[in-house]
């Protein structure tokens, strides 16, 4: 089973939140920066890390930022528990494998890199010289930056991100526009679904960077929630509605356009193809059956409208419909029926008046 882009974050993002602004360790590793007197610490324990562990002495005290920062001064390196709680041994020597290739040049470096392939412990370092702190985690670097040059990053993501949705809410509208006159073709769906993924990559780019400013992240976790609020549930109603004819749910998916390349998301025949909607044209039509359109109806509980839905059909039998035929969904009441027919007809005439503009 392949192992989606989601999945490769989330280690990372995992200790990028351990090593946040505000936490005992950043704290710990920030006076060792300040001091200037460099660090190897290895992020927990385990037989392959005693294996290739020389000198030193054990500890196990509490840790503490400042007896991290006291700690440092020795030489060799430092263990900690992998809940950072307590500090297990100080002065150590790694002697890693030497074979194991790594385009790391400083010593320090290099040895941290071995040790965190070896081990498949996370390593941080921090330069003496270069006054910088480094993750090494699942064989690859993790610079740990400043509050401010994370912010400064992730500002001009949330603005990218603001304009995202804009262009998905635009997407969206026209497709409604087309849904309503009988008019959708996949190149139409393929453009939402490209809209969403598009969104959902710099939602995951967003989050590490939150992840990575801590306490100091929590403005733009609000941010990140406006700007993405409901997406997931707009990929599942368009699953919803366009899976073609005996797929199964799971064989129709936009989510399956995760594993694309950048380049493969720019081209819409290969959005089309990788949903599920296999090597049909893209101006052929498509008929939506309606899940989308009565998930904005409001008093519609979801379990009903998937009810009418599949009662119906398609989203034009659903238009059609007499007040009498709803009656004929169990749940519907003569309000209830009402109700769907006043908001079907506002979808409508919402509809006429945007394709009239």
């Amino acid at each position: 089973m392949a192992t989606s882009p989601t999945d490769i974050q989330a280690r990372p993002r995992r200790y990028m939140a351990l090593l946040a602004p505000g936490t005992p360790l950043r704290e710990g590793l920030e006076r060792i920066q300040k001091g200037r007197t460099g660090a190897l610490v290895v992020l927990g324990s385990n037989p392959k890390v005693e294996s290739i562990s020389t000198g030193g002495f054990a500890l196990d005290v509490q840790f503490t930022p400042t007896a991290l920062r006291e700690l440092a001064k020795m030489d060799g390196g430092i263990i900690v528990s992998s809940d950072f709680e307590r500090i297990l041994a100080a002065g150590v020597h790694f002697v890693p494998d030497g074979s194991i290739p790594t385009s790391e040049t400083g010593t320090r470096h290099r040895t941290a890199d071995r040790t965190a392939r070896q081990t498949g412990m996370p390593v941080v370092t921090v330069s003496a010289s270069m006054s910088t702190i480094a993750l090494f985690l699942d064989r690859e670097r993790h610079a740990i930056e400043s509050s401010e040059q994370i912010l400064s990053r992730a500002n001009q993501v949330i603005a990218t991100l603001s304009r995202y949705r804009e262009r998905l809410a635009e997407t969206t509208r026209i497709l409604s526009t087309l849904e309503v006159h009988d008019q959708v073709t996949i190149k139409d769906v393929a453009l939402v679904a490209q809209r969403v993924e598009m969104i959902r990559r710099l939602d995951r780019e967003m989050r590490v960077y939150v992840a990575s400013l801590g306490v100091d992240g929590r403005l733009l976790d609000m941010q990140l929630y406006e700007l993405t609020h409901r997406v997931d549930e707009l990929a599942t109603l368009i699953e919803l509605d366009y899976s073609p004819e005996g797929e199964q749910e799971h064989h129709f998916r936009v989510g399956a356009l995760e594993g694309l390349t950048s380049a493969e998301l720019m081209e819409l025949s290969t959005v089309a193809r990788t949903m599920g909607f296999g090597d049909d044209h893209l101006e052929t039509r498509v008929c939506p059956r309606g899940h989308r359109q009565v998930a904005q109806l409001a008093r519609v509980p979801q379990g009903l409208g998937r009810r009418v839905v599949e009662h119906f059909g398609s989203l034009q039998a659903l238009f059609g419909a007499r007040t009498a035929e709803l009656l004929e969904v169990e749940g519907i009441g003569a309000d209830r029926a009402r109700l769907l027919r006043e908001g079907l007809a506002r979808l409508a005439e919402s509809a006429y008046s945007d394709r009239l503009d």
